[in-house]
């Protein structure tokens, strides 16, 4: 459900999860004076917990259900005994690993370097690229809290939006009107992330921008490509 954490930092992480459609999580860094930052939005393109590692390992930051639905939910024993033996799951998570550290650090660039508008921006494009719909389930609250500003601020900022056209706000809920200048209206971060992902993992998009697939093994390798440096 929306609301629900799935690991707080230093929590012995001891299953992935897998979130199927509709279902988006966000990683989120608390700090001392009790602002929340997000580094990361996982959906059905990605999974969260002991992506590289063994599991059973201590949790960095701390996991949100943003969009409540359904996931998969695998033992980290289990997960790590099917890399052991299977080449492609474990190509597919050790490129998707790649793909989510792009993503932190570009937010950790943006959150750095771009003005609140854009980085709003960027982060409805982020949500609409998981959900097949234009209206996003999202709350102002819940915005604000991911952005780390007050809700108020927010409010001025998605009321501009919504006078270009870009977007409509409505009860719980924010509908994208007018993606291509909402994307103009980002900065390069989404853009940079997106071509990541559709490189290192041969992610799909639809012309709305959607999330419809991923190919790893049809994505490009590098080895085969830059050749291989043998002493």
């Amino acid at each position: 459900m929306r609301g629900d954490v799935l690991f707080e930092p230093g929590d012995e992480v001891t299953a992935m999860i897998f979130p199927l459609d509709g279902t988006v999580v966000s990683l989120i860094v608390p700090l001392e004076e009790g602002r929340t930052i997000e580094t990361a939005t996982v959906g059905r393109e990605g999974a969260l917990g002991g992506v590289v590692s063994q599991g059973y390992l201590p949790a960095f930051n701390r996991a949100v259900v943003q969009m409540g639905g359904a996931a998969v939910r695998l033992d980290a024993a289990r997960m790590q005994a099917a890399k052991r033996t299977s080449l492609p799951i474990r190509n597919a998570l050790v490129r998707y690993a790649d793909c989510l550290l792009a993503q932190v650090v570009q937010s950790v660039a943006c959150n750095a370097a771009h003005p609140i508008e854009q980085r709003c921006a960027r982060w409805v494009l982020a949500l609409h690229d998981r959900l097949a719909t234009d209206v996003l389930p999202v709350t102002q609250d819940m915005l604000a809290e991911m952005l780390g500003v007050r809700r108020t601020y927010l409010s001025g900022i998605l009321n501009r939006l919504q006078a270009q056209g870009l977007i409509e706000m409505g009860r719980a809920r924010i509908t994208v009107r007018d993606r291509p200048a909402l994307q103009a209206a980002s900065c390069e971060c989404h853009r940079r992330v997106q071509e990541h992902f559709a490189l290192v993992l041969g992610a799909t998009f639809t012309p709305a921008g959607t999330l419809v697939a991923l190919d790893p093994e049809g994505a490009p390798d590098p080895l085969a490509t830059h050749g291989v440096i043998s002493a």
